[in-house]
């Protein structure tokens, strides 16, 4: 369950009485950009005021109660690659192969999820297009996520707006608007993954017959990872007997977390192993050999830098597969795409993930048949301090920004 660990204020710009579904008084709301913190300054939060966006006659404006927070990229001749991070997790001293991140910041590497900065929202309708039916589905008042859409606006805002219902999607009065916020983006490109595991892990049980055993490797314990965990547990619970997942810890806290899980979990076992980056490579690899006992056949690999990406294929049998996100594949494929030819090893990119997973991914989350990972509830004029907070691996599991007190 979330906690607040802070009083929550109210917003700087407060909504104002509507009639006819158009604003009386205020134009203006507030809208945050969240940048990685500078070498030299403390200044990544920057808060402005925005016209409030006119609702599109078919589509509909929301008013922003949860996003989750996580860094824009800021570029400079010293960042080779993308350097965004969020809050899903904490890689203290993962550092790509290509020298991607200067060792004097105070991060060192990529977090997970840091590809969706801002699109990890949950509102509430706050106006509908003038030219929908009345029978649209939708009503004034309606809890709702948005489906991360190519062209989406920026989430760090009181209010924005939806072109298309299609992309809505209702959240049961039951789910805190905070977990619906971790939905969209990082817990729905984990189920992606997952299912895009099962496939290959089908095929392999298949192929060796009765009684044989499928190995799963997750590396990392940020929000991609603890998302993939419990959705394998889930997806895979008519199975445990016949695969076994071990997850790879790229944070001091990983044997905490997989405790959590185990607790929640209690019917699943998952092993861990500690990838402390002060150990040479060779021991890396000889402790996940141990802890999987022997080469495993799939990994799902969030650690999105070449270091990890290397070490994963190291522990993988001939004939796995490691899955990686699409922008990490699109940037590292060139490179180990041939090792991987060599190794009879294949490399996949996975993708954001449909927008009927996420329909389906928040009944399962409603249901409580899949248990949301950790996460804690920031005021949104806290950013500044949130950011620095998961820079130093402060926060345990992931951080949302609340810009209204609605649940």
């Amino acid at each position: 369950m979330p906690v607040e660990i802070a009083p929550i204020a109210p917003p700087a710009h407060k909504a104002m009485p509507t009639y006819n579904g158009e604003h009386t008084m205020n134009k203006l709301c507030r809208q945050l950009s969240i940048e990685s913190p500078g070498l030299t300054s403390r200044d990544c939060v920057f808060s402005f005021d925005v016209p409030i966006p006119e609702v599109p006659e078919h589509g509909a404006r929301i008013r922003v109660v949860c996003a989750g927070a996580c860094y824009h990229p800021r570029r400079s001749p010293s960042f080779s690659s993308l350097t965004s991070v969020s809050s899903s997790g904490s890689l203290p001293s993962e550092v790509s192969l290509e020298g991607d991140f200067p060792v004097t910041l105070p991060h060192h590497g990529v977090r997970d999820a840091a590809l969706f900065p801002g699109y990890e929202v949950a509102g509430v309708v706050e106006t509908l297009g003038e030219d929908l039916p009345g029978d649209c589905g939708y009503a004034v008042g309606d809890r709702v996520i948005l489906y991360p859409y190519e062209g989406i606006p920026n989430a760090y805002v009181e209010y924005l707006v939806v072109h298309d219902l299609k992309y809505l999607i209702k959240i049961p009065d039951s789910m805190p608007l905070s977990v619906a916020a971790m939905l969209p983006t990082g817990a729905l490109l984990a189920m992606n993954t997952v299912f895009a595991a099962h496939e290959h892990v089908q095929a392999l049980l298949a192929q060796r017959g009765d009684h044989s055993v499928c190995k799963i490797l997750i590396v990392g314990t940020g929000g991609l990872a603890l998302w993939a965990m419990r959705i394998a547990a889930y997806h895979f619970s008519n199975m445990k007997d016949r695969v076994t997942i071990t997850v790879a810890s790229l944070k001091d806290d990983g044997l905490m977390v997989a405790q959590e899980f185990q607790r929640t979990y209690c019917d699943y076992s998952v092993n861990v192993v500690q990838w402390n980056e002060d150990l040479y490579e060779k021991q890396l690899i000889e402790r996940t050999m141990d802890a999987c006992q022997g080469p495993v056949d799939v990994v799902i690999d969030f650690g999105t830098t070449s270091r990890s990406l290397h070490r994963s294929m190291q522990c993988l049998n001939k004939g796995g597969v490691v899955f990686v996100i699409r922008e990490v594949a699109d940037r590292l494929l060139p490179k180990f795409s041939r090792r991987a030819e060599e190794r009879q090893q294949s490399i996949k990119p996975v993708e954001q993930g449909s927008l009927e997973q996420l329909r389906e991914l928040v009944e399962l989350v409603a249901s409580g048949e899949i248990e949301p990972p950790p996460h804690t509830v920031y005021p949104a004029e806290d950013a500044l301090d949130v950011v620095h907070k998961l820079c130093h691996s402060e926060i345990h599991g992931r951080a949302i920004l609340r810009f209204y007190p609605t649940d």
